[in-house]
């Protein structure tokens, strides 16, 4: 545990899942908040919750969580966030930051704006963060540290919530980015919304043809498709939800996908191996960029550990 200081009296989570049980975890490892709150819908998350000792105070009555907390983090369903605000708004402590995990942002920011009460500090956030597995037991402190968490609020946001509201994020291991909701949600549907959709495509694909190929898909599973299947089995309500309310970027990004994939399918029909070659060289340099500011490893097998979450 840290000897730094709280910075927060009582912190409030909302729905723990991997991204919200993992922030709790990290709260209490690094020493941020003096009292944890969970709070879920679910009684069996609740208890769950309870067993494994990850925060203070575990309740499914969304109301009683948020009174006197001096920050709320709200890790629901992209779809959830209005309907959550509205039951959350009359109990929020003056002063409060209060803040969210989606990784979509202008709908986020439009669900959650009518019902936020003056005096609360609103710092939409998305950590960018996270792995295939969900549930209060998915969550691990280390779960943010180097990777970006970026924050979309107003431009007139109170600079001293804004301030602790980073600190926050550094000291459980993030780096932090500011800009807007809309160019954050154009932004994420390239790095991480379409490349999700393209995985479940094609592993949708795979099992279509499972019974042509009798088997040898999934038995012969090599990195490649391997590694899409990883991407696929993410949270399908998450996912369902982040389409449908990033639904312009994520057209934009599948049409400019769609224009590039009809390029190459005219190359290879037309045997055109230096535009191959060209776009292939093109991507290497992409995959290098990304392990030299420290989002991968070049170690084999991607660098994932094996049997630790």
């Amino acid at each position: 545990m840290s000897d730094a200081p709280f910075l927060f009296d009582r912190l409030c989570v909302i729905g723990i899942g991997l991204i919200g049980s993992s922030i709790l975890r990290a709260a209490r490892s690094y020493g941020l908040s003096r009292t944890l709150v969970a709070a879920d819908l679910s009684q069996k998350v609740i208890g769950r919750v309870e067993e494994l000792g990850i925060a203070d105070v575990a309740t499914t009555d969304f109301g009683a969580a948020v009174t006197d907390a001096d920050c709320v983090i709200l890790c629901v369903p992209s779809g959830a966030f209005g309907v959550v605000t509205e039951i959350i708004a009359p109990h929020l402590k003056p002063g409060a930051v209060i803040s969210d995990s989606g990784s979509v942002k202008g709908a986020v920011v439009a669900q959650m704006s009518p019902f936020l009460p003056s005096g609360v500090h609103f710092i939409p956030a998305h950590p960018v963060a996270g792995t295939e597995h969900s549930g209060p037991d998915a969550g691990f402190a280390e779960l943010f540290e180097n990777r970006w968490c970026i924050f979309t609020p107003a431009e007139n946001i109170d600079a001293e919530a804004l301030a602790r509201y980073r600190a926050f994020w550094e000291r459980l291991g993030s780096k932090v980015e500011r800009m807007t909701p809309e160019h954050h949600d154009l932004v994420l549907a390239v790095t991480s919304h379409v490349p999700h959709l393209i995985a479940y495509n094609i592993v949708g694909t795979a099992d279509d043809l499972e019974t042509v190929t009798q088997s040898e898909v999934i038995k012969f599973s090599a990195g490649g498709f391997r590694d899409f299947t990883r991407i696929a089995a993410s949270d399908p309500t998450m996912w369902r939800d982040v389409f449908l309310n990033n639904k312009k970027a994520v057209l934009e990004v599948l049409g400019r996908f769609s224009e590039d994939l009809a390029y190459l399918q005219r190359a290879i029909r037309w045997g055109e191996g230096d535009k191959l070659f060209d776009l292939f060289t093109r991507t290497r340099a992409v995959r290098r960029s990304i392990i030299d500011q420290g989002q991968e490893t070049a170690a084999p097998d991607f660098g994932r550990p094996h049997g630790k979450h």
